[in-house]
């Protein structure tokens, strides 16, 4: 029997890297445990971007990143990658992260090789299959190959306990994304280096980041003329930063609608130190992003969901976040709320954020301690 533990920590896209980033660092500081890194590059640059930050590297990279690629191609080769990886090293549990293509691939891979599963960030439900698609079905069916559920709320606990799991095998640690962000803006970042853009930064900054399946198309549009028409209503006190992600439709449609308003910025996606910092001089955020309805509390930012549904009702109910869709009449109502109400605003802004302290990652370590 091998003194130290072996632990194998996949992902493969820029928000799992994030969330993943301290605790690979956590555990591979750690005597008892025998590290090990395994990506599936289901995003390329944005992945190398965040583990370049977090000074982190990966033991075994599948490079899967191809043009036009579909959920069966990444799954298929996720799936006949890692299983191979954790054949070869046969880890005492393989912790996956959240929500993608890699993770439920990741999942089953060990379940094939009958290796325990560690889920960070466990018990998220919308209860719809299709939204968000594919990540709410990965969550439930990642659900049911895990034996340490680490729950990042109590309602994520609650919710794997109605899907019949025992609560012997869930563990409420917080959220490891809050360790991540409050770790990288205490490092500082100078935004010049990064943004080429005219950004009046003594004006109120909008910063909006949409790319998700399920707004493409007419959605994202009614999105994107919402703020192209608050642009221009509140041009001289507003600027709106867009790091506009690399799917072509959305960058076909940004710059249809965005690309021509002189206080809004179409910059480039943004390494998650930068980013970091330019949500901390934001205003507020409109997203359709998951990991920002966590982030953007912990730095006192009022969040508006361009989404229908959400995995992350603790942010509503907590008041951090407000979910407007993804249609004209309540994205451009929900911006010219907060940019008019001073009271709305304060309240979201003020709202204590619910998903963690900044340990989680401490706690997840040492559950790990006890439980293997």
């Amino acid at each position: 029997m091998r003194e130290k533990k072996k632990i194998l920590l996949v992902f493969g896209t820029r928000p799992e890297a994030i969330k993943m980033a301290p605790l690979v660092k956590a555990l591979a500081a750690d005597d008892s445990f025998d590290t090990r890194v395994a990506v599936t590059a289901q995003h390329r640059e944005m992945l190398d971007q965040v583990m370049e930050c977090f000074g982190i590297s990966a033991d075994y990279d599948l490079n899967m990143m191809k043009h036009g690629q579909t959920l069966s191609d990444i799954t298929a080769r996720a799936l006949q990658g890692l299983q191979a990886i954790m054949a070869g090293e046969q880890p005492d549990v393989v912790l996956v992260h959240g929500d993608t293509t890699t993770t439920f691939a990741g999942a089953l891979a060990a379940f094939y090789e009958q290796i325990p599963v560690g889920h960070v960030e466990a018990g998220l439900r919308t209860g719809d299959k299709y939204a968000p698609y594919p990540e709410e079905i990965n969550r439930r069916l990642t659900g049911v190959l895990t034996d340490f559920h680490f729950a990042p709320t109590e309602t994520a606990r609650q919710n794997l306990l109605h899907a019949g799991v025992d609560d012997k095998q869930i563990f409420v640690t917080g959220n490891t994304v809050i360790d991540a962000l409050l770790q990288t803006v205490e490092a500082g970042c100078d935004l010049a280096e990064f943004i080429d853009a005219p950004v009046d930064w003594s004006k109120k900054i909008l910063l909006l980041t949409c790319h998700r399946r399920e707004n493409w198309g007419q959605p994202m549009r009614e999105i994107f003329s919402a703020v192209r028409d608050l642009a221009a209503e509140f041009a001289d006190e507003l600027q709106v930063v867009c790091p506009v992600h690399k799917n072509p439709l959305v960058r076909e449609l940004a710059e249809e609608l965005l690309g021509d308003c002189e206080n809004v910025h179409l910059i480039e996606p943004l390494e998650y130190r930068p980013f970091s910092k330019l949500m901390s001089l934001s205003y507020l955020v409109a997203t359709d992003s998951g990991g920002m309805q966590e982030e953007a509390p912990a730095l006192g930012k009022p969040v508006l969901v361009l989404r229908e549904v959400t995995e992350r009702p603790e942010a509503l109910a907590a008041g951090t976040a407000q979910l407007i869709g993804n249609r004209y009449d309540t994205v451009y109502g929900g911006i010219k709320r907060l940019l008019t109400d001073e009271e709305a605003y304060a309240g979201m802004a003020h709202a204590a954020n619910p998903y963690g302290d900044g340990h989680a990652v401490e706690r997840i370590r040492d559950i790990l301690k006890q439980v293997l």
